[in-house]
């Protein structure tokens, strides 16, 4: 079954990612109440591949890779899979889903300096050095971190959701291109591969699946995230990628905070503080200092087909 993407408008998809994505976090919060969170991670991911494979196999003819094409996956099974979302289940042990969501926002911030520090990007003028200053102001506002150090927060899970958000960076940068090999089958493979990594992690952390409490909320979380927010929202995302490209897509990041915040109000119960709203808006502004030249193209564009319709 080959989804027909292209019948949907793409803002439409947008938000469906965003929708998804941004309540990902919160059912994370969720379900941690039912599962050890490394084990948690390993299985929603376990799942998810296994759909991603077999959505590729379905519908490319490159649905394994072969020979040099299984680097990108590596890479992207250690830091984009397992190091990523690993050290972001611990950390939303100690932090709100919600809070959460807007710290992972930096890493498209993160990104851009390690594209730097390894000749991979354009380099670092004023404002892309201004952008990450700012997303890291960004972040000591969400954490509360001042002369007493943190307020309000747990400095434990913001540092370790701060490292995942590094971890995704850094992946995405070190993974290398390979416009052959379809992005599902990549995709696929490296959740897969990244599953098992969290699986011995999660042994060597002492985590067993006899822990995990099968209740009626547990298995509401884990299909949200493995069936939802796992294989659906990544198909939707490959669609999207090249529907409107990478620059565009990233925006779904600073969408995903917002939708965070109200799930986590109508679910949890939960309000986000002026605090972390403060900080999420110095993390955009962040963003969009660092990806200035391509938002300024983007806007142009926009102009344009306004003008022509």
């Amino acid at each position: 079954m080959n989804w027909n993407f292209r019948a949907v408008h793409p803002a439409a998809l947008f938000a469906l990612l965003a929708a998804l994505w941004g309540g990902s976090f919160v059912w994370i919060e969720v379900g941690l109440d039912y599962f050890p969170p490394l084990s948690f991670a390993a299985l929603r991911y376990d799942v998810a591949g296994l759909l991603v494979i077999a959505y590729a196999y379905a519908t490319v003819d490159r649905w394994r890779p072969r020979g040099e094409e299984w680097l990108p996956v590596a890479v992207t099974a250690i830091f984009v899979i397992a190091a990523y979302h690993g050290l972001l289940f611990l950390g939303i042990e100690h932090v709100s889903g919600a809070v959460a969501a807007v710290l992972i926002g930096l890493a498209p911030v993160l990104t851009a300096g390690f594209a730097a520090a390894l000749h991979r990007g354009e380099g670092l003028d004023g404002p892309r050095v201004g952008g990450i200053l700012l997303g890291f102001l960004g972040v000591a506002v969400v954490a509360g971190i001042g002369p007493a150090g943190f307020a309000g927060s747990d400095a434990g899970g913001v540092v370790l959701v701060l490292a995942g958000a590094a971890a995704f960076a850094l992946g995405t940068v070190l993974a290398p291109e390979d416009g052959a090999l379809p992005l599902r089958t990549v995709e696929g493979w490296a959740m897969l591969g990244g599953a098992g990594l969290l699986h011995v992690w999660a042994a060597a952390r002492g985590e067993s699946l006899g822990e995990v409490a099968w209740t009626p909320e547990a298995l509401a979380a884990f299909v949200y995230l493995a069936v939802l927010a796992g294989a659906v929202a990544f198909l939707v995302y490959f669609h999207l990628l090249s529907a409107i490209g990478p620059t565009e897509l990233n925006l779904v990041g600073y969408v995903e905070p917002l939708v965070a915040a109200g799930v986590s109000w109508a679910v949890l119960g939960q309000v986000v503080g002026p605090r972390t709203m403060a900080g999420f808006a110095c993390i955009l502004a962040g963003f969009a200092l660092v990806k200035h030249a391509e938002l300024r193209r983007l806007v142009g564009d926009v102009g344009t087909l306004a003008r022509g319709a």
